[in-house]
């Protein structure tokens, strides 16, 4: 049963500055660089057929490429952090692929996502990491801002069960109109 979650990917150059930003912080286990993605909608656990429809549903997704800023650090869990993620600055074409995602799967048969969208990329995750050492991280690089980049693609992802932080497969790409890009998706698993 594959665990599969659509996503945009980090360009190499934005994400060897994200990189960049892992520094010592008691607890953080930091994700590799070559696994840093902006999860559109987290599908988990699910049979070949259901992941079949998935996916030939995200094939009729139509939209447009457009262009992304990361910008900006928090963490996920309040008084007890879980996660550091870098923000993504707001865009209404990212929304839009979002929902459709959303949609995507809802037609599938997969039920609706849980919580709102909120573009993030996940950095660190946190094991006993205190309030205060994870607020005094943030405060010396929250303010980190990339250049813009242009998403081209989504890919529908793979993970091994209960393994946070990938390794990651990358089992589907469609390209995004106006990029210029083709891929093959030929090697999908189901």
């Amino acid at each position: 049963m594959p665990r599969l979650f659509t996503a945009l990917e980090i360009p190499a150059d934005i994400a060897a500055e994200l990189r960049g930003l892992q520094q010592p912080l008691p607890g953080a286990k930091w994700i590799d660089a070559e696994n840093y993605h902006l999860t559109l909608r987290f599908a988990g656990d699910i049979d070949n057929r259901l992941a079949r429809e998935f996916s030939d549903n995200l094939a009729d997704i139509v939209a447009d490429a457009f262009e992304l800023r990361i910008t900006g650090l928090g963490a996920f869990g309040g008084n007890d952090p879980k996660s550091v993620w870098a923000g993504v600055a707001a865009s209404p074409l990212l929304a839009a692929l979002a929902k459709a995602h959303e949609r995507a799967a809802r037609n599938a048969g997969l039920p609706p996502e849980r919580h709102a969208f909120k573009p993030h990329v996940t950095l660190a995750r946190l094991r006993y990491s205190s309030a205060e050492a994870v607020a005094r991280y943030l405060n010396g690089f929250g303010g980190y801002r990339s250049e813009p980049f242009v998403a081209t693609r989504f890919v529908l992802m793979s993970s091994k069960p209960s393994t946070g932080g990938g390794p990651y497969v990358v089992e589907a790409g469609f390209p995004l109109s106006g990029a210029g890009y083709a891929f093959d998706d030929a090697d999908a698993v189901w």
